[in-house]
């Protein structure tokens, strides 16, 4: 059908036909995500089929969970491939699902505590804030890669990796705690140097920008929510970098 023949519908009844507001049409314009078609002589904007089942696709990913950012760069780019953007919002959506649940068992256990003894069970509510806290905070990290580095990372970052990644970190920062008096080029400490290598060469894949980009988010510590905590002390940091400094000069 040639667009002189295609109905066309204007912006009060197409945005009822898709489920959107004109005001949302609007935005859209405004933003180049979504032009209308054509316009009348009076500036009204016209809308088409071929511009509905666009809409429909930006619907389609915002409720996903893309930001309008996102769905503009994916749909321009190339024909969007809603397999993979499905595949890693999924990823990201049982990430928040895993991180309600432990919230959620808290809670339960904080209210069994206090049904049972009257007493707030204060370790569970510090578990839920910082569960709840972790969800909000994480959302300003992205601000230090690019779109395609960190489609990357939620690509490799399953649940069950980031899982076993925050226990490894964990574990590996309690043992350089307890090593802080230790030679920084003693064996001990270069394979705790090694360890601390191999877990950041793991969640950066081996990608010299999101490396760099690594870098760049823990030299803006000033910029961090004061909410958010470095993961592992000054003392920590340095005796790492200090044994790193030794293995490479070794």
């Amino acid at each position: 059908m040639s667009e002189a023949h295609e109905q066309l519908f204007q912006a009060s009844e197409f945005a009822q036909l898709a489920g959107v507001t004109v005001r949302a049409l609007h935005h859209y314009d405004r933003t180049g995500l979504l032009r209308p078609t054509r316009y009348t002589s009076a500036g009204y904007r016209l809308y088409t089929s071929r511009d509905l089942a666009r809409l429909q696709q930006i619907v389609t990913l915002k409720f996903i969970g893309l930001s309008l950012k996102e769905i503009k760069e994916l749909l321009g780019l190339r024909e969007p491939d809603l397999r993979e953007t499905l595949h890693l919002q999924r990823r990201v959506v049982e990430e928040r699902l895993r991180r309600m649940r432990m919230a959620a068992s808290a809670i339960d256990r904080a209210e069994a505590t206090l049904n049972a003894t009257g007493r707030i069970d204060w370790e569970a509510f510090r578990e839920i804030v910082e569960v709840i806290t972790m969800q909000n905070d994480m959302e300003w990290v992205k601000k230090y890669y690019t779109e395609e580095q960190l489609a990357d990372l939620a690509r490799r970052g399953t649940p069950e990796v980031l899982e076993r990644g925050q226990r490894e970190w964990a574990q590996l920062i309690k043992e350089v705690e307890a090593s802080l008096g230790e030679d920084p080029a003693s064996e001990h400490a270069q394979s705790l140097a090694a360890r601390w290598t191999a877990l950041i060469e793991e969640f950066t894949g081996g990608d010299p920008g999101i490396a760099a980009n690594l870098r760049k988010l823990y030299a803006d510590q000033t910029n961090w929510p004061d909410t958010f905590k470095k993961p592992y002390s000054d003392e920590v940091g340095d005796f790492i970098a200090k044994a790193i400094a030794a293995r490479a000069g070794g």
